[in-house]
């Protein structure tokens, strides 16, 4: 009895939908062409990442080589957006990110990448909010930030903001209640504000190459002492490192390509739009690659600009760029650019607000969430309980937490949900068909005849078929798990130790090279088995390489991140857990139609 509750339990928890879209009753209205998708991402990546991060970067963790860690990031990226476009290509549906996770690695890994897309989706939205209250208040003289400090800084305990901003809440509500009031996209503004970014992005370029002075790349001990000596406000100086182009060293390189990350989240929303693109399968990828280049351009050539402008400690965290431009003496240049990143953060707003409540209704229809989230206004024809739990908690967090926090928050998420969907194209790309089909289930808990087991470490080394089969797909579903856990092993090595690592000390050496050794070969096995012949539009390239790369990479730039970091993204999926366990998996759809 216990054995067979087991049992029932794991095909459960791996239990998979079928691969075939849903059908839907609603339809959209009007479709998504490529230019379209690509405003969406577009308009939803050059927001606060461009125009905040990028000082709050060059400041504190990587000085002038926050270029490096943008080029990082998006090399990164780059191999997610790849996983991204297969998907995609194969699964053109709302929600895809969620919806493909469920065909492929089954129940729980679905929870798990949507409940983070929320959390992703949600903070950025509050960290939007939260920069945009940053402009204004710098562009009207910090007088709503003076205040709020004076009424409330002494009672916010040290791991909150310095104070309430209010500001950011009402906008978070605001956009709350034009989406229950049932506003569509705007797409015509959309543009409109792009365009304005634009030019804006392009105005701060060519000012670096006038105004800018490579010097600033080649501080040194000297400089920082004459600068503080000159200024009345020495509290406002960031930290000097070691000067140079690299101040801080290979470790705020890391640092930073790890909350680089957050200045990327945008291109994944063009994956969730595949119900309303025209030809999604052709498309969502060509969208994507084209989102991600002309981002990584603007990242690269503003940074540069801020970098030889202004000394990097002597940027200004909240409102780099109209500092900047007071400080190199184009004081009316600076309401130019508060306009331009207010249109800028708009847009970024514009295209987050959109891309929570989708998600959030797929998950509660499907019952892995509480039901009452995907009720449908009977007048609006919006998901009013979802917006309502997007705005609220998105809401709570502008209210309370600083910029920074979140965006290593949305970083975190991003990058786990990164690595799970670059796993779950490993395994789509070896299993068999059939495995996909409600009536079959494949996954690593299934029992395998007692006649085949001696042929399976002959399996590992030489299948015995050209296509896909339950055993070559049992075989990379466990190889690829194990991967997994071994990459991650590596990365925290590399993280916590790499200098004993790189200088030879025997004990972390040696455990670094068997783990690279047992990689090579848990590798080279997934490579012989067969691959899914089904012709598609678009594939991920050098497989199973690209995807293995793409989780190394996510994982060990999550081990970059702070231990308090790292207790709010555990706390985060300890609630999901609790709901799940306790709601999601005995509602679920998909599981109950299956028993």
């Amino acid at each position: 009895m216990l054995r067979q509750y087991v049992l029932q339990f794991g095909q459960k928890l791996i239990h998979k939908r079928p691969l075939e879209p849903r059908q839907e009753s609603e339809r959209p209205t009007a479709y998504l062409n490529t230019l379209d998708l690509v405003a969406v991402g577009v308009g939803s990546t050059l927001g606060a990442g461009v125009y905040i991060l990028t000082g709050e970067l060059a400041k504190v963790r990587a000085g002038p080589a926050t270029v490096i860690c943008f080029l990082v990031a998006a090399l990164s990226c780059v191999m997610s957006s790849l996983c991204f476009a297969e998907f995609g290509a194969r699964v053109p549906h709302s929600g895809t990110a969620y919806l493909y996770s469920y065909v492929t690695m089954g129940q729980l890994c679905a929870f798990i990448i949507g409940w983070n897309l929320i959390l992703s989706y949600v903070i950025a939205m509050a960290s939007v909010a939260r920069a945009w209250s940053y402009i204004f208040d710098n562009l009207i003289g910090n007088h709503i930030s003076q205040v709020l400090q004076e009424s409330f800084s002494l009672n916010m305990p040290y791991f909150l903001a310095r104070y309430p901003d209010f500001f950011a809440l009402g906008l978070v509500l605001l956009v709350t209640g034009l989406q229950i009031l049932g506003v569509r996209e705007l797409t015509l503004v959309n543009k409109v504000l792009i365009g304005i970014n634009i030019l804006v992005l392009s105005f701060i370029i060519l000012s670096g190459f006038i105004k800018g002075d490579l010097q600033n790349w080649k501080l040194t001990e000297q400089d920082y002492t004459l600068s503080i000596s000159g200024s009345t406000d020495t509290s406002s100086f960031g930290p000097l490192g070691s000067g140079g182009f690299v101040p801080f060293d290979l470790e705020g390189i890391l640092h930073g390509a790890a909350t680089c990350f957050y200045a990327f989240l945008g291109f994944d929303f063009i994956a969730t739009r595949g119900g309303e693109a025209l030809n999604p399968q052709r498309s969502i990828p060509i969208s994507i690659m084209i989102t991600l280049f002309i981002c990584f351009l603007a990242y690269f050539g503003v940074t540069v600009a801020l970098t030889l402008m202004v000394p990097y400690y002597q940027i200004h965290r909240d409102s780099p760029f109209p500092q900047a431009f007071l400080h190199v003496g184009w004081d009316p240049a600076r309401y130019v650019m508060a306009v331009g990143t207010l249109c800028a953060l708009t847009s970024s707003s514009l295209g987050t607000m959109f891309t929570t409540p989708p998600v959030i209704r797929a998950m509660a229809e499907d019952r892995l969430l509480f039901w009452g989230l995907a009720q449908i206004h009977a007048r609006t024809r919006t998901p009013i309980m979802a917006i309502l739990f997007a705005g609220s908690f998105a809401g709570v967090m502008a209210l309370l937490f600083e910029f920074r926090d979140l965006v290593d928050f949305v970083s975190i998420g991003t990058l786990s949900v990164y690595s799970m969907m670059a796993f779950s194209v490993l395994v789509l790309s070896k299993k068999e068909k059939t495995e996909m089909k409600p009536e079959v289930e494949g996954g690593p808990l299934d029992s395998v005849p007692e006649a085949e087991n001696s042929n399976i470490l002959k399996s590992l080394w030489f299948s015995t078929s050209t296509n896909p089969s339950q055993k070559s797909g049992q075989i990379v579903y466990g190889c690829a798990s194990l991967l997994v856990i071994l990459l991650t092993i590596l990365s925290v090595i590399l993280a916590q130790w790499p200098s004993q690592v790189f200088s030879g000390d025997a004990g972390l050496t040696t455990v670094a090279v068997l783990l690279l050794l047992l990689i090579t070969g848990v590798t080279v096995i997934i490579w012989r088995q067969p691959q899914d012949p089904s012709p598609l539009p678009f594939r991920v390239p050098a497989l199973p390489v690209l995807p293995l790369v793409s989780i190394f990479v996510n994982v060990y730039l999550m081990m970059q991140m702070t231990s308090g970091t790292w207790a709010q993204f555990g706390v985060w999926n300890v609630i999901g857990f609790l709901i799940y366990f306790g709601y999601g998996i005995r509602h679920s759809l998909a599981g109950n139609n299956h028993q």
